[in-house]
C-alpha cells in the first residue's frame, strides 16, 4: 500500500490510515471498525504505529513473526514493516501513528505491549481531539503522556517467530490451522524428505526455539485468542491438545506469570 507522501494532510477525521501519515503532529490517532473475519492484506506505513483494540483480537503477521493482540495488549510496529492483520470477533481498532521523531527512545522492533488502565483511556481520547491538536496546548500535553506511557510499558511474550526454510515453513502452518496436531519431528521429517535433526537444527537456527518450544508458543497465541473471544479455558485446554486442564494452567502460568483465569482480570479497566 503506497504512502501519500505528496498528499496535504486532512484536518477531517478519516478511517483511512494513509491520511494520518503526513499530518504535522508527532501523534495521530484514528478509530475504525472491523467485522469478525475481516483481514487488511499485507501494508506498510511510514510512521511507526501502536496497533490496540479496546474489543475484539487481531492476529498480526510479519515476514519474521506473528502476534496475538488481545484486549488489553497491543503491538509497536516500527514504520516501514510490512505486516497483515486479521481479526477475530468484531474489532474495535484504535491505532497511533507516531512520527519518527515521537519515536525516539521506543522499541526498534515488534513488540506486544501490556496496556495500562491509564494509556487505554489516554487512547480513546486521543481519537477523539481534533487531528491538528493545539501542541502546546492540554490536547499536546495528554499526547506527550501518551508517549510517555508507551515508552514505559513491559513486554508480553505473544510473539511467535517464523522460520524462512520451505520445509519448516510448511510444518508450521500444518500447526498454525490444527494446533492440536499430535505428531512429532520425525513424524513431519518423513513427509519433507528431511531428518528429524536437520529440521531441529534448522528450528533452532532460524526461530532460536526448539521445536517443543515453537509448538507450546503457538498453543499458548491461540489459547488466548481464544479466551479473548469468550471461550472457557477447560475447551481451549482440551481442544489445543493438552492431556487435562491443570496441565494447561501450569504452562500458561509458568509462561505469562497468572493463570488463565486472571490473565485478562489483571489488567482490565
Amino acid at each position: 500500500m503506497p504512502n501519500r507522501s505528496t498528499d496535504p494532510p486532512t484536518a477531517q477525521r478519516s478511517t483511512d490510515p494513509l491520511d494520518y501519515q503526513n499530518v504535522p503532529r508527532p501523534l495521530a490517532a484514528m478509530a475504525k471498525e472491523f467485522a469478525d473475519g475481516h483481514r487488511i492484506v499485507r501494508h506498510s506505513h511510514a510512521r511507526a504505529q501502536l496497533i490496540f483494540a479496546i474489543r475484539g483480537v487481531m492476529t498480526v503477521s510479519t515476514e519474521a513473526s506473528r502476534f496475538i493482540v488481545p484486549p488489553q495488549r497491543a503491538l509497536w510496529m516500527p514504520g516501514g514493516m510490512q505486516h497483515a492483520i486479521a481479526m477475530s470477533g468484531a474489532v474495535s481498532m484504535r491505532t497511533l501513528y507516531v512520527q519518527e521523531k515521537g519515536a525516539r527512545g521506543l522499541p526498534g522492533k515488534c513488540r506486544v505491549l501490556a496496556v495500562s488502565p491509564l494509556l487505554r483511556e489516554l487512547i480513546v481520547r486521543a481519537t477523539a481531539l481534533p487531528v491538528l491538536y493545539d501542541e502546546k496546548g492540554a490536547d499536546g500535553r495528554l499526547m506527550q503522556m501518551i508517549l510517555d506511557e508507551i515508552a514505559n510499558l513491559p513486554t508480553v511474550a505473544l510473539d511467535l517467530p517464523m522460520p524462512q526454510d520451505k520445509r519448516l515453513l510448511k510444518l508450521c502452518h500444518a500447526l498454525i490451522e490444527e494446533p492440536a496436531d499430535p505428531r512429532t519431528l520425525k513424524e513431519f521429517a518423513q513427509e519433507s524428505n528431511a531428518s528429524a535433526r536437520t529440521l531441529a537444527r534448522l528450528f533452532r537456527t532460524e526461530t532460536e526455539m526448539s521445536f517443543g518450544a515453537w509448538r507450546q508458543q503457538l498453543r499458548l497465541l491461540e489459547a488466548v485468542r481464544r479466551m479473548a473471544a469468550g471461550a472457557p479455558v477447560t475447551n481451549v485446554a482440551l481442544d489445543l491438545g493438552y492431556a487435562s486442564p491443570s496441565a494447561f494452567a501450569a504452562m500458561f502460568r509458568k509462561t505469562l506469570g497468572v493463570p488463565p483465569s486472571r490473565y485478562f482480570a489483571q489488567t482490565a479497566p
